[in-house]
């Protein structure tokens, strides 16, 4: 197998798709990021003065010398490769402009509550009418319609409705959010995928048509195995911690200066984990994933009190010998500094107009032949108007 990656530049697989980004925060960026990063030219259309709900979040900010304000690591770290302009959706003169560069779009990208849309003229049939072919993606928090299509969709809000904070948690303890805005990212995600698709269907009907998501539906998507479980077994889930519910032992686990997860996904890994750690595999407590699963409070004491003993390295380094999958549990700087993130390319070096030379967190996805858009910096408030307007 070649180790070699793919090269990253190149013009990405949606060069000479064109975007008109309306949207804030994160959900919409966050689509429109990934159209970026995939080659796509997005325009940032953002508020006079203020601009993305986002640039204002922190600490921390950094830059912000020589007169210059200061830049949101928030919003840096989801706007690269994108351009910005100003335009007040309440001036008729800046409704005309960006009805222009919607004429000449193909995607459009908004996430404003239900009905702000049509309150600027841009409702569906407006849109049809100005422009045919575009694929419009709208996400909303709670959905479109329906007893709470009204209310405002923030990502801990949605955590907490549709059932993620419920399963997440430490076994016994109260509801937790995930530490990454994960419905917004997710929304994000499902939209950019629903665009392509449209786009690709674009080339049959030579029509746009309207993609429409929202946080309660993608996170609702993500249940899975912990939806089932409610529908199809009636069990209500709980916060496990560390710990999966259904496969044992397969968790985070002490050591003497850390902590290591383990997954012992097979009853063949299992006979090759349980000696590792001075267990017996025929242990009648822990014989079959049933039993373990059965007795996981025993069981992850005995496996604690064997791996306390000695450093997270030692246990790697066994459980590695063993053909155990394992990891570290790393913190944000020891992942940075992971020769394997520099391998994959998942650091992207850019330098800002005003913060200078920075790294970004970069994008997931290679094309072999298309290659990936050289990241840029994300843009200063309003720095491509005069080029885009």
């Amino acid at each position: 197998m070649n180790d070699e990656l793919p090269t990253a530049d190149g013009p990405g697989p949606l060069a000479g798709i064109k975007v008109v980004d309306l949207s804030r925060a994160l959900s919409g960026p966050y689509a429109s990021l990934m159209l970026a990063d995939a080659g796509a030219e997005v325009i940032k259309v953002e508020r006079p003065g203020a601009g993305d709900d986002t640039r204002g979040w922190g600490p921390p900010f950094v830059g912000g010398d020589g007169g210059t304000a200061p830049e949101s690591a928030y919003f840096l770290s989801v706007n690269r490769s994108k351009r910005s302009v100003v335009l007040d959706l309440k001036d008729e003169g800046d409704v005309a402009s960006l009805r222009a560069l919607i004429a000449d779009a193909d995607v459009l990208v908004e996430n404003f509550r239900p009905g702000v849309m049509d309150r600027l003229g841009l409702g569906a049939a407006a849109l049809e009418e100005l422009n045919d072919r575009l694929v419009v993606l709208s996400i909303t928090g709670f959905g479109e319609g329906g007893p709470d299509g009204h209310r405002s969709g923030f990502d801990q809000i949605i955590q907490g409705e549709a059932g993620l904070m419920g399963v997440t948690g430490p076994v016994g303890g109260t509801p937790h959010k995930m530490g990454i805005p994960i419905t917004d990212i997710l929304s994000g995600m499902f939209g950019a995928h629903g665009v392509v698709a449209a786009l690709y269907e674009r080339e049959r009907s030579g029509k746009g048509q309207r993609v429409s998501t929202s946080l309660l539906a993608a996170a609702v998507a993500v249940h899975t195995f912990q939806g089932t479980r409610w529908t199809l077994a009636g069990e209500i889930p709980e916060p496990g911690g560390n710990r999966h519910p259904t496969i044992q032992p397969y968790g985070a686990y002490t050591c003497s200066d850390g902590y290591v997860n383990v997954a012992v996904g097979s009853e063949g890994l299992w006979r090759r984990f349980a000696p590792t750690v001075g267990l017996d595999p025929d242990d009648p407590r822990f014989a079959t994933n049933r039993d373990r699963v059965a007795n996981v409070d025993v069981l992850t004491a005995e496996i604690d009190a064997h791996l306390e003993g000695e450093p997270v390295e030692a246990w790697m380094a066994r459980f590695d010998e063993a053909g155990v999958p394992a990891g570290r549990i790393r913190t944000m700087d020891q992942v940075y500094a992971w020769e394997q993130l520099a391998h994959l390319g998942l650091v992207d070096h850019v330098t800002h107009p005003t913060v200078g030379e920075m790294d970004l967190p970069g994008a997931p996805l290679r094309w072999s032949r298309s290659g990936r858009r050289p990241p840029e910096p994300p843009p200063t408030l309003g720095q491509h108007d005069d080029e885009v307007l």
